[in-house]
């Protein structure tokens, strides 16, 4: 059966089965994503980690497929029901839905109404009218099954009882169960009700009081938003194609003319559909587009949460971040280049003059005596207030004022790294440090967040949890080692999302650091108590040391390849520094040469981009931004204005955009561009800046609608 998997994988998508095969071999192997993706490339086929994780998750599902069909032949076999026949038909079972109604009939049930029906020994009856004879008179051949001991009083009950059996077998048959299903599929409608009195209580959801949609068109928005209806109790909601359809489709694999005792069989077809094909089936499908859902909220969660972490970092400069207030003021933190904390102190620039003058004289002092290069301010309340209150002091020109998305902060501030990180410290203080810290490094900072808290996902808590775990994860481990990590300045959080470490490897990195002092060179990485080869092969591509000894210490080239580099500079008579500095060196090199059986063109071309910019950071530069001075409030906005913007979320029916009046914005998917746009992300990312105009204003629903369009003067 595993060697079943690659061909199957390779076909669903399209790859060859070679490529699947190494890539199963070596995530057995226990290699990850990102390693797989950058340092074996010459055995995937230059695989990237979308292909790599899709192999991934599918031959888990694959996996998971052969263990139920392994514990079904088991339950089968102990219960000696298991014929040749089955068997093949159970090893042929393509999918789940198909393994499980093959075993529907043979699976313990509980008593139903045909099991009670059989226990009154009514089933040659069923058989009887089940082979629809035209010649059955069913009343007359009911007679000799009437036996009040055996609860059978009348004919009518001996009858009823041998529906009931016909109609478990109708439910049972796999031919009827897989049209059903597609019919389902193809056909079925999702119905939305409001429960009677609830119009008041669910007036958020009142779109969906009377709602009706085929089901192959319901986004996955509005799948998650009426779910989250009905378990509010607000809304019924109930999967159907029309009846006649459903039925008609039943008949013709059950009904064979139309004597009487085809009529019987009609009535138990009815039945079966309305009592148990139906609701079967209606599960299958809501579970189907719930995972359907889950599957598209955690794709867009997923890229809004990399556009995130992969935001352009201002990069070691000293700041001074405001987290600010009103009432109990603007809590006030100086950070070093590193993003050590040197100072804090509070502030009270909106409590009157006096305190405005203080908080000034104070501002300007800490600039002075910390160095300051930027004032980084938090975008929740009283950020617009406190950005004038700067601007107004007249700081030096040279110091520029940001605003940083705080979104997630106070989750980290009252977090246990927070507290780890500073037991000293009040949850303030660990919240204006992680603004500016985010401003330094967003990626670096926001590890330490659970990324449901960072405010970039929709109905993030409606889906899979294990699920949007895993998406998350994989977002996080692929930008982390996307960028590379200073292994001597790095957190313990950052360090664990580093391909090969996780938190008990990381945590010995860190205290092995402290202890010893910076790492110099890769090779002490295996001086790290309980990393061992695997980990260190794993991790150390994506470890730099700046400064290190050996000068591919602070690039992306693995320290398995950095003979090859030592043989090119050899070869041409100059040292590994002359060869990464000059590019008329690296011109001269033929490629070919240095092609071995396990290191082929696409890791040299790899090497070679390394040489010319060693340790390149992937993420954009840093660009200031600035809201509109004249729009501080909701009551500032006005229909018809163009005002500047940030995207801060998006989702599958539009953006949502801060343009500084704590209020987001919704630009809807019909208004991002002047064509049609099926995909929001086609469009904009989560930290984008773009200019909106606003359409609607409503203050008592705190609601703004915003528009990208082109619009005529």
């Amino acid at each position: 059966m595993p060697d079943l998997y690659h061909t199957r994988i390779a076909t669903e998508l399209n790859l060859r089965p070679e490529q699947v095969a190494a890539t199963v071999r070596l995530l057995d192997d226990d290699a990850t994503v990102p390693f797989i993706a950058r340092y074996r490339k010459e055995m995937t086929g230059s695989l990237d980690e979308v292909a790599i994780t899709a192999i991934r998750d599918r031959l888990h599902q694959l996996r998971d497929l052969d263990k139920r069909r392994n514990a079904i032949l088991t339950s089968l076999e102990e219960r000696e029901l298991l014929t040749d026949e089955l068997r093949a038909s159970i090893v042929a079972a393509a999918t789940m839905a198909e393994l499980e109604d093959i075993y529907l009939p043979y699976r313990p049930k509980r008593r139903t109404r045909a099991t009670i029906a059989r226990e009154r020994g009514l089933e040659p009856l069923a058989e009887l009218v089940f082979e629809q004879d035209p010649k059955l008179v069913p009343e007359q051949a009911a007679e000799a099954f009437v036996d009040p001991e055996r609860e059978v009083a009348t004919v009518d009950d001996a009858l009823t009882g041998a529906r009931d059996i016909i109609a478990e077998w109708i439910n049972e048959d796999t031919t009827a169960r897989a049209r059903m299903r597609s019919l389902f599929a193809r056909r079925a409608l999702l119905y939305s009700h409001v429960l009677a009195g609830k119009e008041a209580e669910g007036a958020k959801y009142s779109d969906y009081f009377d709602w009706e949609e085929p089901v192959v068109n319901v986004p996955s928005h509005r799948i998650l938003a009426m779910r989250r209806g009905e378990t509010e109790a607000i809304l019924s909601l109930r999967i159907a194609p029309p009846e006649e359809l459903a039925l008609d489709v039943l008949a013709e694999l059950f009904i064979d003319g139309r004597s009487a005792a085809s009529e019987q069989v009609r009535m138990a077809l009815k039945d079966s559909y309305k009592r148990l094909l139906a609701p079967a089936m209606e599960t299958e499908i809501r579970n189907e587009l719930k995972d359907r859902a889950d599957e598209e909220a955690i794709r867009v969660f997923a890229e809004n949460l990399r556009e995130l972490l992969m935001s352009p970092p201002l990069g070691r400069k000293r700041v001074l971040a405001i987290d600010p207030g009103f009432r109990t003021g603007c809590k006030v933190v100086c950070l070093d280049r590193q993003g050590k904390l040197e100072h804090n102190t509070t502030i009270f620039p909106h409590t009157g003059n006096k305190a405005r003058s203080d908080a000034a004289v104070d501002i300007k002092a800490l600039c002075e005596r910390f160095k300051i290069n930027v004032v980084a301010v938090g975008n929740g309340t009283a950020s617009r207030e406190t950005v004038t209150f700067l601007k107004e002091i007249n700081l030096p020109s040279h110091i520029s004022i940001e605003m940083v998305n705080e979104s997630g902060a106070s989750v980290y501030s009252a977090s246990d790294v927070a507290r780890q990180e500073f037991p000293d410290h009040d949850v303030t203080v660990r919240g204006a440090v992680s603004i500016g810290r985010r401003l330094i490094d967003p990626l670096a900072e926001l590890v330490k967040i659970d990324p449901k808290a960072i405010g970039v996902g929709q109905y993030q808590h409606d889906v899979d949890q294990s699920l949007l775990r895993q998406g998350l994860d994989d977002t996080v481990v692929s930008c982390v080692n996307s960028v590379g990590v200073d292994v001597n300045t790095a957190s313990r959080e950052l360090l664990t999302y580093v391909s090969g470490l996780g938190p008990s490897l990381a945590g010995q990195v860190v205290r092995y650091r402290e202890e010893n002092g910076p790492f110099g060179s890769r090779s002490i990485f295996k001086k790290v108590p309980r990393l061992g080869p695997k980990a260190f092969e794993q991790a150390a591509g994506f470890l730099r040391i700046a400064g290190g000894k050996h000068p591919l210490d602070a690039s992306a080239v693995h320290p398995e390849s950095y003979p090859i580099v030592e043989q090119m500079a050899a070869d041409l008579g100059c040292t590994i520094e002359q060869l990464m500095r000059d590019e008329s060196l690296r011109k001269r090199i033929d490629l070919k040469r240095y092609v071995t059986d396990t290191v082929g063109l696409p890791t040299l071309e790899d090497i070679m981009q390394e040489l010319a910019r060693p340790g390149r950071d992937p993420r954009a530069e840093y660009e200031s931004f600035s809201f509109d001075d004249s729009v501080a409030t909701l009551e500032d906005v006005k229909v018809g204005m163009s005002l500047p913007g940030i995207v801060t979320n998006v989702t599958n029916f539009g953006a949502f955009v801060d343009i500084g009046v704590h209020q987001d914005g919704l630009v809807h998917i019909s208004e991002l561009a002047d064509r049609f746009v099926k995909d929001p992300q086609e469009v904009v990312k989560p930290q984008q800046k773009v200019q909106v105009t606003v359409l609607a204003v409503d203050p008592e629903r705190k609601r703004i609608s915003l528009s990208m369009r082109q619009r005529p003067e």
